[in-house]
């Protein structure tokens, strides 16, 4: 019989990453004034807010603090997709794209989580979270797949 792990690997980085999904999705919000993006970018927030909070607690026993910081690959999309909005009218294909990506990343950082020994609660978590992150990727990309054909 093995003994269980207690610690916590790579929490705070799934959370860094869905800290500035979140604030991208916010962005985008305000920069695509269509209504039918509103509720699905309102979805997506939700869907991540609610898996930091469920997260939280892990990321605080990994770093003995609570993890209000973003990624820097995440910041650099942003400031990608700004940058294509000032100079160019298909911002809403350019947000979506890189949205796109941003649940793509969200899905390897909980993977890598994943493939590390993680106490149970934390890997039930993350397998939980996991799922919703992965609905929240397909539906991304069936946006994506409606603008872009």
């Amino acid at each position: 019989m093995q003994a269980q792990t207690t610690e916590v690997h790579h929490i705070a980085g799934i959370i860094k990453v869905m800290n500035s999904g979140i604030e991208f999705y916010q962005e985008a919000k305000s920069k695509i004034e269509q209504p039918e993006y509103t509720g699905f970018f309102n979805r997506m927030i939700d869907a991540k807010e609610e898996a930091v909070f469920e997260l939280q607690k892990f990321a605080v026993a990994e770093t003995g603090a609570v993890e209000n910081g973003s990624d820097t690959m995440t910041q650099a999309r942003k400031a990608y997709s700004n940058l294509v909005d000032k100079i160019s009218s298909s911002s809403t294909k350019t947000y979506v794209s890189q949205l796109e990506e941003v649940e793509d990343k969200v899905l390897d950082e909980i993977d890598t989580a994943l493939k590390k020994e993680q106490p149970a609660d934390c890997e039930a978590t993350l397998r939980r979270v996991y799922t919703r992150m992965k609905e929240c990727h397909d539906e991304m990309r069936m946006l994506q797949n409606g603008i872009m054909h």
